[in-house]
C-alpha cells in the first residue's frame, strides 16, 4: 500500500467533503476499487470507517457558519442508522459485480441529476 496516495486519498475526500458534502462513498469508493485494488466489500467498509472523523469535523465546521438544521439531521441520522444495517447486509449477501454495477448506477444517476438541476 503506497502511503503517498493513502495521504492524498485522505486530502483529496476532506476538501471534496467540505465542499461539496461528498467523499467517502462517491470519491474513496472508485479510488479503492481502482487504484488500491481493494474488492467492492473492502472498499465500501473501509469508507464507511473514513466517514466518523470527516463528518464529525466537516458538521462542526458548518455548524460554527450557521449551515447545519439539527433537527433534520437528527431525524435523517436515526433513521439513516437504523437504515444502514440492512444496507450492510445487503453488501454481503450481494456479488462483487453486482454490487460494483448497482453503485456505478447510482453515481450516473446522481451525476444526470446535478448537471440537469437548476435552482
Amino acid at each position: 500500500m503506497n502511503i503517498f496516495l493513502i495521504i492524498f486519498f485522505g486530502i483529496a475526500a476532506g476538501v471534496l467533503s467540505g465542499l461539496l458534502g461528498i467523499g467517502g462513498g462517491t470519491v474513496l469508493v472508485p479510488l479503492f476499487l481502482y487504484v488500491m485494488k481493494m474488492d467492492i466489500h473492502t472498499a465500501t467498509g473501509t469508507s464507511l470507517a473514513v466517514i466518523i472523523p470527516t463528518t464529525i469535523i466537516g458538521a462542526l465546521a458548518h455548524h460554527s457558519a450557521g449551515q447545519v438544521d439539527w433537527k433534520a439531521a437528527l431525524i435523517i441520522a436515526i433513521l439513516s442508522a437504523l437504515g444502514v444495517y440492512a444496507g450492510v447486509k445487503l453488501n454481503v449477501m450481494l456479488p462483487q459485480l453486482v454490487l460494483q454495477r448497482v453503485f456505478a448506477v447510482f453515481l450516473f444517476l446522481i451525476a444526470v441529476q446535478l448537471f440537469f438541476y437548476h435552482k
